[in-house]
């Protein structure tokens, strides 16, 4: 069975589906199935000009608002760059973007379609400012769900979370299927240390939608009750200079050092003890599970996909979103107690690997593709 991996970002890019996605085509292969990765890359941009529309909504009374216009032309560009790179046809397509899903039946109408919606482009928008709930933009971005459903075979998400999320822009949310990312534990190799002073760490996007802000907030808490750590930000994004200067108006920047963007953290991770991430929104939150592989004590917020991973006070600690006090208590509790942080990390390491493996992602994908055998 030959079968095409179509992708937005290039492969090469961490986390999530991006790192993902090659080592499920090594596995594949190895099974001696026929698999490649397609993705556009970032050098082509402004050269699509083929028309789009959709069959369950007019686009074009969204245009005009930069959002949108951007998303059609990044389609177009994909259109484009699928024309000049593949000349072959394929037994199945298993898309990981709405662009790619819909691009790739456009120029595939009888090839079967499979899509995996990893995350939600206009949750993102709004926690980080850029578009209103409600308005076009987002009215444009839940559209395409009802457009997926129409045009693809099977849809599939990672989270029982987002699954009843885009249950409620589609007919038939009950098709959905839930496949949780599953990683290769050979790239997490934890590490014996003890750390006289505690080291947390945090590997995301510095955009607002992650709640830095928030943990910078928790750690000058931190400070004030006489707790000593470093706090490791591997990252790089829009409001890194906002977070920089808020960790000097909090009087932590001398604790806080900032990476920027790191292509393997799950090689700096397991030196680390305490991996914290207090996102206002994740479809899954990949980099729990890859801390968790790390032997990292895990801190999140009770939102999206994370309390799938994390029962808190059995593998790790919950908080609510934006909750500075209750962000800086869990980490406190973390800080004082090395073997209540221990066993937690134990439990979630035990997890990761018994529910997040690739072995597990590689058998339920081979039920899915064997049905357009």
């Amino acid at each position: 069975m030959n079968i095409l991996q179509a992708l937005f970002f290039p492969p090469e890019q961490p986390g999530g589906v991006s790192s993902m996605v090659p080592y499920i085509q090594e596995r594949f292969n190895k099974k001696g199935w026929e698999m490649e990765l397609f993705s556009l890359p970032k050098r082509v941009r402004g050269k699509g000009s083929e028309e789009m529309s959709f069959m369950t909504f007019d686009w074009s009374k969204y245009s005009g608002h930069a959002v949108v216009d951007k998303y059609i032309q990044t389609m177009k560009d994909y259109v484009w760059w699928a024309k000049m790179r593949i000349s072959k046809s394929y037994d199945l397509i298993h898309a990981h973007h709405p662009i790619a899903a819909l691009v790739m039946k456009q120029l595939f109408p009888q090839t079967p379609i499979v899509m995996t919606v990893h995350s939600s482009f206009e949750r993102e928008l709004i926690l980080n400012g850029k578009i209103q709930e409600g308005g076009p933009e987002h009215q444009f971005l839940t559209a395409l769900y009802g457009e997926l459903e129409l045009k693809t075979e099977r849809l599939m998400t990672v989270s029982e979370s987002f699954k009843a999320y885009i249950g409620r822009y589609i007919k038939h949310p009950e098709r959905i299927v839930v496949i949780p990312n599953g990683y290769d534990d050979r790239r997490f190799r934890p590490i014996a240390h003890e750390n006289e002073v505690p080291q947390l760490i945090t590997v995301c996007r510095l955009v607002p939608a992650k709640g830095l802000d928030v943990l910078l907030k928790a750690c000058s808490l931190l400070k004030e009750r006489g707790h000593n750590f470093v706090l490791h930000i591997i990252g790089d994004g829009p409001i890194r200079e906002d977070l920089e200067r808020i960790a000097v108006e909090v009087n932590i920047y001398e604790e806080t050092i900032f990476y920027g963007y790191m292509l393997h953290p799950e090689e700096f991770m397991p030196f680390s003890d305490i991996f914290v991430l207090p996102s206002r929104a994740e479809a899954f939150g990949s980099v729990f599970a890859e801390a968790a592989l790390c032997w990292l004590a895990l801190v999140g917020t009770n939102v999206g996909g994370i309390p799938e991973q994390i029962h808190s006070g059995k593998n790790g600690l919950l908080v609510e979103v934006d909750d500075v006090t209750g962000l800086a208590d869990a980490l406190e509790t973390m800080i004082i107690d090395p073997s209540f942080r221990y066993e937690l990390a134990r439990a979630a390491r035990e997890k990761a690997k018994r529910s997040y493996s690739i072995s597990r992602v590689i058998s339920q994908l081979t039920k899915i593709y064997d049905a357009y055998r």
